[in-house]
C-alpha cells in the first residue's frame, strides 16, 4: 500500500499558480531587454546612419605652375626668373621670406631662361621641372633653392660632374623626355608677351577684383605691399595692364634679350 502524500492546502496552491502568473510578464519582458542590449552591441560601426560628407581639403593643382604660400590666397605673385640669373639668385630668398610672412599670398613661378644663359639654363629649368613632376610643389622649390646653392651663374651652369642628390629614376626618365621642353618654352613666350623685359620680374594679381600689375626688377617687401593696396582699392590707380619698371631695391635686373626658341 503506497504512503500517502501530504495535501498541499488549497490557499497555497491558489498563492503558487497566481505567483507563476505574475512572474511570467517580468521573464519576458528581462529577455526583450537582453535581446536589445545584444543587437545594439553587435552592431558595426558601419552600420550607423550616413553622415554628410566632410568637405574636401584644399589642394593645389598637381602640375605647373609650382607654386608656394597659401594657394586659396587673395593675390598671386608671378616670378619670372632664369635660374642662371645671378640677380634672380640674390633675391630669391628674400622673395620667398617675405612670401611665409604673408599668409594671403601665393608664390608661383614662371620660366624665363635667358638667351645669354643659354644651355646652361634651360637645363636647369628641366631639372626643376622633372624634380616636381616626380614630387610636387615642394620638390620644385627645393630644386631650385639646389641650383641657385651650386650654379655658378651667368650661363656657367653647374660645376662639372655635380649630380642633384635628389634625383630619383622617375626624375631621370623625365629629363630623357621632351616634356619639360614643352612647359618651359611655353612659359617663356608667355613672358615674352606679358612685356616682360627683366629678370627678376613680378606680377601681382588681386584674385578677388581681377587687377594686376606687372613690376619689372626685384621688388623690396613694402613696394609689394603698396601694390597690394593699390589693386585692392575700389579705384586702383591702374589697370590689368599697369607695368612698373623702377625697382624699389638697388640690386640690378638682368635684361630679356632675344628669348630661346
Amino acid at each position: 500500500m503506497e504512503p500517502k502524500r501530504p495535501s498541499i492546502p488549497m490557499q497555497v496552491q491558489a498563492f503558487r499558480r497566481r505567483n507563476r502568473r505574475l512572474r511570467w510578464p517580468w521573464v519576458l519582458a528581462a529577455a526583450l531587454v537582453a535581446l536589445l542590449l545584444i543587437w545594439l552591441v553587435s552592431r558595426s560601426p558601419g552600420d550607423s546612419s550616413p553622415q554628410p560628407p566632410a568637405p574636401a581639403s584644399i589642394m593645389q593643382p598637381s602640375g605647373p605652375p609650382w607654386q608656394m604660400g597659401n594657394p586659396e590666397g587673395r593675390f598671386t605673385l608671378t616670378l619670372y626668373a632664369d635660374l642662371e640669373c645671378p640677380f634672380c639668385r640674390e633675391y630669391f630668398p628674400q622673395l620667398k621670406h617675405w612670401v611665409g610672412n604673408n599668409t594671403d599670398v601665393a608664390l608661383q613661378w614662371h620660366h624665363q631662361p635667358l638667351a645669354a644663359h643659354e644651355p646652361a639654363a634651360s637645363a636647369e629649368a628641366r631639372l626643376a621641372e622633372c624634380a616636381a613632376e616626380a614630387g610636387g610643389h615642394a620638390a620644385f622649390w627645393q630644386a631650385v633653392e639646389w641650383v641657385y646653392a651650386h650654379t655658378r651663374s651667368d650661363g656657367q651652369g653647374l660645376p662639372d660632374g655635380l649630380r642633384y642628390p635628389e634625383s630619383t629614376p622617375a626624375v631621370e626618365q623625365c629629363m630623357a623626355s621632351e616634356r619639360p621642353d614643352a612647359t618651359i618654352r611655353a612659359q617663356a613666350a608667355e613672358a615674352t608677351k606679358s612685356g616682360v623685359t627683366a629678370t627678376p620680374s613680378l606680377r601681382l594679381l588681386d584674385r578677388q577684383t581681377g587687377q594686376a600689375i606687372l613690376l619689372q626688377g626685384p621688388i623690396e617687401g613694402d613696394a609689394l605691399l603698396s601694390a597690394m593696396d593699390m589693386l585692392a582699392a575700389d579705384n586702383p590707380a591702374s589697370d590689368a595692364a599697369a607695368v612698373v619698371t623702377t625697382p624699389t631695391s638697388e640690386m640690378p635686373a638682368d635684361v630679356v634679350g632675344d628669348m630661346p626658341r
